[in-house]
């Protein structure tokens, strides 16, 4: 960060601007491919294969377990390198085809490496942001995620129609060099932690875990939950309804979405808090799988996409802002691994579970269901934080007139 304490787009900005996009784009390019490679390639059932596309997940989530207790007291640049190694080298044994239990051990091994590299990023990102200009940083950094949440599904659906499987894992490799590179660029600045020299033995929760985020988690969860049967399942969809070519795009649509409000949304919440964005975001979230689930033609699955974009993607940024705001600096590592631990609990559960439900409720009534959960767990963060945020905010208008802040 600048001495200014105000600019964002620092030269470390960028290179980990460019890991996480490399990342994502691994990372969303295997989730939306590999349930139906692994029932074309294995003859696997719907549930299985939504095991392999979110296992991969789960992975990442003990992941970040483990990394995010260290990642504040130890050098987060030798640990981001070797999960960035780890990640690239394991994308080789995607190549044979050595049973389904060898490619389940190795999917879950792969997201541990994924994990381990996102909660580097995500730690080191936030401690590099100006506290003024924090919300609207982290929606600009969570671009990179969304950029790759665009062209990983857009490519990979297109070489699913057009080209072998090998290609797929021969680009995810490339896309995993690239990010070590760009790695083995990063200059970080000492942290100051006063966890620094010490990481405690024995096993205490609030090592792993930050407790001031895990109400928001159960909220995480819950919406991510819903995004995993759009993520793991939307190939197997579109082919069932005919809408293959739309599909393609969907995914582009979602990001343009998301990166025209999120920039805006990011500001709204640092003048007026996350309950004036977060409220609207889960309507249009319900919304757009309303749409999605009864979609009949490809303009209605995009403007699903549209929807999705703007109330998913934006869920996911302010959530993200309220959960590293809700802790100290020398914890935020913690912090945002807890925060995708339970993000990413709820979309690699997500897939096997919902896999179990296709067969009886059929997709497009899987997809209405979903839609009015999202509306009852809007309910549940009103409870669970919504209600403490607004009674914080009322309360510092009431005092000082100091700038606004996200209450926990």
């Amino acid at each position: 960060m600048d001495q200014d304490g105000s600019k964002l787009w620092t030269k470390e900005f960028a290179i980990l601007f460019a890991i996480q996009f490399c990342v994502a784009f691994l990372f969303f390019l295997l989730i939306v491919t590999m349930a139906s490679i692994t029932i074309d390639q294995y003859r696997a059932s719907e549930s299985l294969a939504g095991l392999v596309s979110g296992i991969y997940i789960l992975g990442a989530l003990v992941a970040r377990l483990i990394v995010g207790r260290f990642v504040d007291s130890l050098d987060p640049k030798k640990i981001l390198l070797a999960g960035l190694a780890l990640m690239t080298l394991d994308m080789l044994f995607y190549f044979p085809r050595w049973g389904i239990s060898f490619l389940l051990v190795n999917r879950l091994f792969h997201g541990m490496t994924v994990g381990v590299a996102l909660t580097v990023t995500g730690a080191v990102v936030s401690r590099l942001l100006p506290e003024s200009r924090k919300g609207e940083g982290i929606g600009y950094f969570s671009l990179s995620g969304v950029l790759g949440s665009a062209f990983g599904p857009f490519i990979g659906l297109y070489l699913m129609q057009h080209a072998d499987y090998n290609l797929i894992y021969g680009l995810c490799f490339a896309l995993g060099v690239i990010s070590l590179v760009c790695g083995i660029l990063l200059r970080l600045p000492e942290a100051e932690s006063p966890d620094k020299q010490q990481v405690s033995a024995g096993f205490r929760l609030s090592d792993y875990i930050e407790p001031n985020v895990l109400p928001l988690g159960v909220v995480v969860f819950g919406i991510a939950l819903g995004w995993s049967s759009v993520l793991s399942f939307i190939n197997l969809y579109a082919s069932e309804t005919n809408l293959v070519n739309a599909a393609s795009f969907f995914f582009m649509v979602y990001s343009v979405s998301v990166i025209a409000s999120r920039p805006v949304t990011g500001r709204i919440m640092d003048a007026r808090g996350a309950n004036v964005v977060i409220y609207p975001a889960f309507v249009l979230y319900a919304a757009g799988l309303l749409l999605f689930g009864t979609a009949r033609s490809g303009a209605v699955l995009l403007l699903a996409g549209l929807l999705l974009g703007l109330g998913f993607g934006n869920l996911q940024s302010i959530a993200n802002t309220i959960a590293v705001k809700s802790a100290p600096q020398h914890r935020m590592g913690r912090a945002v691994s807890t925060f995708f631990v339970t993000m990413e609990a709820g979309m690699g559960i997500g897939p096997y579970l919902l896999g179990f439900l296709i067969p009886i409720l059929g997709f497009r009534n899987l997809y209405v269901i979903l839609a009015i959960l999202m509306l009852a767990i809007s309910g549940l963060y009103h409870v669970l934080h919504g209600r403490k945020e607004t009674r914080g905010r009322m309360a510092i208008r009431g005092g000082k007139g100091e700038k606004a802040v996200s209450v926990d």
